[in-house]
């Protein structure tokens, strides 16, 4: 499921627009917003994609880190997991404490 930022309504992964308000789910998901805000921080060296422990095998083949511009985009396509995609993205971050 997408969750959508402006109106936090869930929409099913293969709706590219949110269901309730209409925005943008590659803009306005949870994860697409996430994803922009590791790519600004300064104290994030590279993002991880986390996966679940039954993932499919679409999702286990993108599990790892990457550079900040190289990130794969949520949901991935061709997962085939019962619940739909729950890859999510970790920061790595340079430093901890200022």
């Amino acid at each position: 499921m997408r969750t959508c930022t402006r109106c936090n309504h869930q929409s099913p992964d293969s709706a590219s627009a949110c269901k309730h308000c209409g925005a943008d789910l590659s803009e306005f998901s949870a994860t697409a917003v996430a994803l922009k805000d590791f790519q600004a921080n300064p104290r994030v060296s590279r993002i991880r994609v986390i996966v679940a422990r039954d993932a499919c095998p679409a999702c286990r083949a993108i599990e790892g880190s990457y550079e900040k511009d190289s990130v794969p985009s949520l949901p991935v396509a061709g997962c085939s997991h019962a619940n739909g995609c729950r890859c999510f993205y970790e920061p790595m971050l340079v430093e901890i404490f200022p």
